[in-house]
C-alpha cells in the first residue's frame, strides 16, 4: 500500500492516556499546518512522531506543550487540556529540542540546580534529585566542568536532566539528538527507555529511522495529516515497506511532488509562461 493510499485507524483514547488529540487542528490565516490530529498516547509508551520538514510535527508539540493554541478541536496532557489549562499543562510536562538551551558558563550541577529551582525544587528535595539526575544520566566526574566544554553527548544528557528535574510525567523531545555521535544517541535512547519503564511517556520527533525504530509506537504526518498510526512494524507493513526509512523516504517523495504540482498549478493560475 502507497502513503496515498493509506488510511490509519485511530484507536479510542481511555481515560487514562497521558496525551490525547480529537481533531486537532491549527492554521495560520489560508494555511493550515495541522488538521483532524487524532491519537492518543498511553502512560509510559516512548511514542515517535514523524514526518519531513512541514508535516506539522513541531506545530502539533507547540500545541500539546500548551504554548499554541488550537484552531479547533481539542487535546489534553496529563490530564490537563491544552486550550483552557495551559498552565497546568507547562507544570507537568518536560521539553527538550536540539536547540541548545544550557548555560555555557554554568557547571553541570549549577545548571540543573537552576532548572531545579524554576520548577519549584529546594533545599534537600533539590539536592537529591540532582543527585539521582547526576547518576542516572552518567554524569558524575562532571559535575564541575561548564556546560560549554562538555561534548555534544554530554550537553544532551544534560540537557535532559534539566528538562526532567521536576520528575515530569510526560516529556516532549523534538529532534534531540541532531549533530550526536551515533554511541551518544544511543545511550540516551537506552536512558529514555528507562525512564519510561518508570512510568514516564515520551513524545519524540526524529530524523533518525534508527531511534525511530527504537519508538513503542509511531505516528507519521504529511502535510498537516496523520496518515500512518502503530507500531514500526505495523507501519511498515502499511506501507509496502522493508522499514520505517524506507516508508519515511516514500513519504518524502511523495511531498515534493505534491509540492511541485502545487508550484506549477500556481503557475498557470498566475499566467506564468505565456
Amino acid at each position: 500500500m502507497t502513503a496515498s493510499q493509506s488510511s490509519v485507524a485511530v484507536p479510542v483514547a481511555d481515560g487514562g492516556a497521558a496525551i490525547d488529540t480529537r481533531a486537532l487542528r491549527k492554521a495560520f490565516g489560508t494555511l493550515v499546518a495541522v488538521e483532524g490530529l487524532t491519537l492518543a498516547v498511553k502512560r509510559g509508551e516512548v511514542f515517535g512522531l514523524l514526518g519531513p520538514n512541514g508535516s506539522g510535527k513541531t506545530t502539533t508539540i507547540r500545541m500539546l506543550c500548551g504554548l499554541l493554541a488550537p484552531s479547533a478541536g481539542a487535546a489534553t496532557v496529563a490530564g490537563f487540556d491544552v486550550g483552557t489549562e495551559g498552565e497546568q499543562v507547562r507544570r507537568k510536562i518536560g521539553y527538550m529540542s536540539q536547540k541548545y538551551g544550557l548555560y555555557d558558563d554554568l557547571t553541570v550541577i549549577e545548571n540543573i540546580s537552576f532548572y531545579g529551582t524554576i520548577y519549584g525544587l529546594h533545599g534537600s528535595t533539590r539536592a537529591a534529585r540532582i543527585a539521582t539526575l547526576v547518576r542516572e544520566l552518567d554524569l558524575e566526574g562532571r559535575i564541575n566542568q561548564y556546560a560549554g566544554t562538555l561534548s555534544g553527548g554530554l550537553k544532551q544528557r544534560l540537557a535532559l536532566a534539566c528538562a526532567t528535574a521536576h520528575e515530569p510525567p510526560v516529556v516532549f523531545l523534538d529532534e534531540p539528538t541532531a549533530g550526536v555521535d551515533p554511541a551518544s544517541r544511543r545511550r540516551f535512547w537506552e536512558i529514555i527507555h528507562t525512564m519510561a519503564r518508570r512510568g514516564t511517556t515520551i513524545l519524540a520527533t526524529t530524523h533518525y529511522m534508527d531511534e525511530a525504530a527504537r519508538c513503542d509506537r509511531l505516528a507519521f504526518m504529511s502535510r498537516g495529516h496523520l496518515i500512518a498510526l502503530g507500531t514500526p512494524d505495523e507501519v511498515t507493513k502499511q506501507f509496502g515497506a522493508m522499514s520505517v526509512e524506507e516508508v519515511f523516504i516514500q513519504l518524502q517523495h511523495q511531498d515534493e511532488r505534491k509540492s511541485e504540482m502545487g508550484k506549477r498549478k500556481s503557475n498557470v493560475g498566475q499566467g506564468v509562461g505565456r
